[in-house]
């Protein structure tokens, strides 16, 4: 799998313009990072029939890539796919139950998006994350 280039001081980082939205959708609930220029950078989907949570990065790479989750206890590389949807987005997607995400809910503050190609976003642990988490797990 490739990584994405590391960033040792992340955690140091400014965090990226922006703020949280929490939304109720009809197959589960979603939480998007709206960016400075008003669109969703980063989105958290719930699949409530899959048990599932869908990692969306806006933006767009023709080569097979990872997105690289970084938090306070850990990292782990994601395979990403080219979403099959009219905006550009990544999407990787994680079992509702994956340690990870609770570790990008509990992670000081802040866990790091670093996707191949891409600037790497510095996002706040805000309770919209956890929501859509645990909405998520039932």
């Amino acid at each position: 799998m490739l990584q994405a280039v590391p960033n040792d001081n992340w955690i140091n980082a400014a965090i990226t313009p922006g703020d949280w939205r929490y939304e109720a959708g009809a197959a589960g609930p979603l939480a998007v990072f709206v960016g400075a220029g008003g669109k969703g950078d980063f989105v958290m989907t719930c699949n409530r029939a899959a048990r599932t949570i869908d990692l969306w990065r806006a933006g767009t790479n023709p080569a097979p890539l990872a997105m690289t989750i970084r938090t306070e206890t850990g990292t782990r590389s994601l395979a990403v796919v080219q979403a099959e949807d009219t905006n550009p987005y990544l999407t990787a997607s994680l079992l509702a139950s994956d340690p990870l995400l609770d570790a990008m809910a509990l992670s000081k503050g802040r866990f790091a998006i670093e996707t191949e190609g891409l600037p790497p976003l510095y996002l706040p642990s805000w309770a919209e994350v956890t929501r859509v988490i645990e909405d998520c797990r039932g």
